[in-house]
């Protein structure tokens, strides 16, 4: 077979790595045609170089194409990969620093709350952007498999306003059914669920074991596992008052609810130290550091150890490859994606994105019907639903009040701060973002003027509820040995 896929973002070492191993993983995928783009020469040449170094011990003759033009990449693309970090990390340290100065603490901020909300007035730019690129220069029927967060908003954008057949790829539902499997003491292989909701509140509504219903096993089982009961204290107390278990971690589902983090002096009853994910304050951000100057560091040393093997048992659980297979070979594929609700989730409004069971082959990708998601579970995807569709409008047409609207409207930043908090740290978010916020340019101009005359203080030295400082290389190298 012999198609191409673009990947926009390719300098995401992690992401492009492994699905480029995935899909060639595939026996009948080895003829295609790859284009990797980045904005940044030198990540992109350091990917390619490795990725090549792969295809080239698996002994397949494909050359990997780089450009940094988004709409060369996209020419004739069939498929095309979106993994893109819009303003990098300067942008994601902008998404955390001017919240906390205003006592609002994230751990991760690439979703919801202020930050994932300023994430999206960046993202939806480039992809509609991307959108306009596709239309005009790639295959007709071309999908965009979107990795980037905020990941609901930016499918969103790209289905509704910028009219290209987008999926929302996420693993957040393959790792909770590990933790899951785990926590009851039966083989992953052996547990059957359905998950609903939307990205990063995406819900169990069914688990069963060899057909056995074990959903009311499992409070029991996580409040009386050793690690579990301790890293995951955040998820446990919703699934104890909610009755369904949440896909996403400790950290992220921390702060798009507005009980666990408000209060500064409680977050560190809620969350565990031991691994970022489960709550640090900006510990996303932290990794993405350390993780940035470890591949720099140790490139030479990536280059000198053994090669990707592509074989099926080392393919991952990312849904992208299988979902190119299916609709290329017809092989059937189940998994979770975020699409366009279109009434799916009955009781959630019908231009969502939800995250749900779906089917792929050659006819395409089916979604079956969900029906209604259990009240309480629904009231809060309904919460952080709003906040999306208002953000999304809000980028999409630079409007200013309405991007004001949605941060008082999201949960944790409205259960913080007050009105006129919000106002004044949206003006410093757009005038720390103004690089990559074009379409603010008029109020933006407004926004440093306002702020000349700040009439709310901020604690400038506050550095949040429970912050590690960046791991030196050092410090990763006796880790890692």
């Amino acid at each position: 077979m012999s198609f191409k896929v673009a990947f926009i973002g390719a300098g995401s070492i992690g992401f492009t790595r492994k699905i480029v191993r995935d899909l060639l993983c595939v026996d009948s995928f080895k003829n295609i045609e790859i284009t990797f783009m980045d904005i940044n020469e030198h990540n992109l040449e350091m990917v390619r170089a490795l990725c090549q170094r792969d295809i080239d011990s698996n002994k397949i003759s494909i050359t990997i194409n780089t450009t940094t033009n988004q709409k060369e990449a996209v020419t004739d693309a069939n498929y095309v990969f979106v993994t893109a970090r819009i303003g990098g990390l300067e942008g994601f340290d902008t998404d955390i620093k001017v919240p906390l100065k205003y006592g609002l603490d994230q751990c991760v901020g690439d979703t919801l709350c202020a930050g994932g909300i300023m994430y999206g007035q960046r993202g939806v730019p480039f992809i509609m952007n991307l959108c306009k690129d596709i239309k005009q220069v790639s295959h007709s029927n071309c999908l965009i498999l979107n990795h980037t967060n905020p990941n609901a908003m930016i499918t969103w954008a790209a289905n509704h306003y910028g009219k290209v057949q987008t999926i929302g790829l996420c693993h957040g539902v393959q790792h909770g059914h590990r933790l899951i499997a785990n926590a009851l003491g039966y083989p992953k292989d052996e547990i059957d669920y359905i998950c609903a909701g939307i990205n990063h509140q995406t819900w169990y509504i069914q688990l069963k074991h060899k057909g056995k219903d074990v959903k009311g096993e499992l409070l029991e089982a996580l409040e009386n596992h050793e690690e579990y009961s301790k890293t995951e204290k955040v998820r446990i107390d919703m699934l104890k008052r909610f009755g369904y278990f949440s896909t996403e971690s400790n950290g992220h589902l921390s702060e798009y609810v507005p009980w666990y983090r408000k209060r500064i002096n409680e977050i560190s009853e809620w969350i565990d130290t031991s691994v970022w994910i489960h709550g640090q304050t900006a510990g996303y951000l932290r990794v993405c550091i350390e993780n940035r100057n470890w591949f720099e560091e140790e490139y030479p040393q990536w280059m000198e150890d053994e090669p990707y093997k592509y074989t099926v048992e080392n393919r991952s659980e990312e849904h992208g490859s299988y979902i190119v297979e299916g609709l290329e070979t017809g092989k059937v594929y189940r998994g979770h994606f975020n699409i366009v609700n279109n009434g799916c989730i009955t009781n959630l409004p019908d231009d969502a994105i939800v995250e749900v069971p779906g089917y792929v082959d050659r006819n395409g990708v089916n979604i079956p019907k969900v029906g209604d998601l259990p009240l309480g579970c629904a009231a809060v995807c309904q919460s952080s639903i709003q906040v999306q569709r208002m953000s999304v409008e809000a980028a999409i047409n630079g409007d200013i009040i309405l991007l004001k609207q949605a941060m008082m409207m999201d949960p944790l930043t409205g259960a913080v701060l007050n009105p006129p908090e919000i106002w004044q740290m949206t003006d410093e978010m757009l005038v720390e973002g103004e690089k990559w916020l074009p379409q603010y340019k008029k109020d933006i101009i407004q926004a440093k003027e306002r702020l000349k005359n700040k009439k709310i203080k901020t604690n400038d030295s506050f550095k949040g509820a429970v912050r590690l400082d960046v791991k030196s290389i050092n410090q990763l190298r006796k880790e890692k040995k």
